[in-house]
């Protein structure tokens, strides 16, 4: 038993329930890796509609760099592609990726629409932006969020990026587990507080604040 994986598998199950338990991600998918060394650990297919997010480790697959299963008795999730090519493309940068079916996120996902950072504590992210559309299962996919994080590795590095899928979700690569977690809540944060200044018909002054934010952000660093 290597004691890396099966700590890993375990970690993977409690955040999968911290996720849900926080409306990070829902009983319709998300999914979680992380990887260790030459292999990942994987959330499996049905982790919301049939686990509901209350996996036990062994539940967790262990997937080889191409895709195969070598633990574990369940199927490879629709998004398992994006997770195997950030993996491949960022590994030497973060360990573990997240798509959410995060509840604020999800609207702008809906809506087309990228999130601007809005608030001190997701500045390092930047804006997110939204891919083109292609299908959750295929490999194009893959290449639209991938080339969303080029660029993104220095912020992978130090916490996190991330991209979102039109009419899907949120896919975040953090550095660890736990960042991209933190990453996830902090994005859908941000997300709701757009929403609600939306609805306090404050467009204007978000747009305005955000820019204070960046401005005083700039003018700290050159201190």
């Amino acid at each position: 038993m290597n004691e890396a994986i099966e700590a890993a598998r375990a970690h993977i199950a409690h955040i999968g329930a911290l996720m849900f338990d926080r409306q990070l991600t829902d009983v319709a998918g998300g999914n979680i890796s992380v990887r260790v060394d030459d292999v990942v650990c994987m959330s499996p297919s049905f982790s919301g509609g049939i686990h509901h997010w209350n996996l036990k480790p062994q539940d967790v697959l262990v997937v080889s760099k191409d895709g195969t299963i070598l633990e574990g008795t369940g199927k490879l999730s629709r998004e398992s592609r994006v997770h195997l090519g950030l993996h491949a493309e960022f590994g030497e940068h973060g360990k573990a990726v997240i798509h959410a079916h995060a509840r604020n996120v999800l609207v702008f996902a809906v809506m087309n629409r990228p999130i601007p950072a809005v608030m001190e504590a997701t500045l390092k992210f930047g804006d997110i932006p939204v891919v083109a559309f292609a299908p959750s299962h295929t490999p194009e996919l893959a290449e639209n969020i991938a080339g969303a994080i080029r660029g993104n590795e220095a912020r992978i590095r130090k916490h996190a990026a991330a991209a979102i899928a039109p009419w899907h979700g949120l896919f975040v690569m953090g550095k660890d587990l736990n960042a991209a977690f933190d990453a996830v809540e902090r994005i859908d944060t941000n997300a709701y507080c757009i929403l609600m200044g939306q609805m306090l018909n404050m467009p204007d002054a978000i747009a305005a604040k955000q820019a204070e934010l960046v401005k005083a952000a700039a003018a700290f660093g050159k201190e």
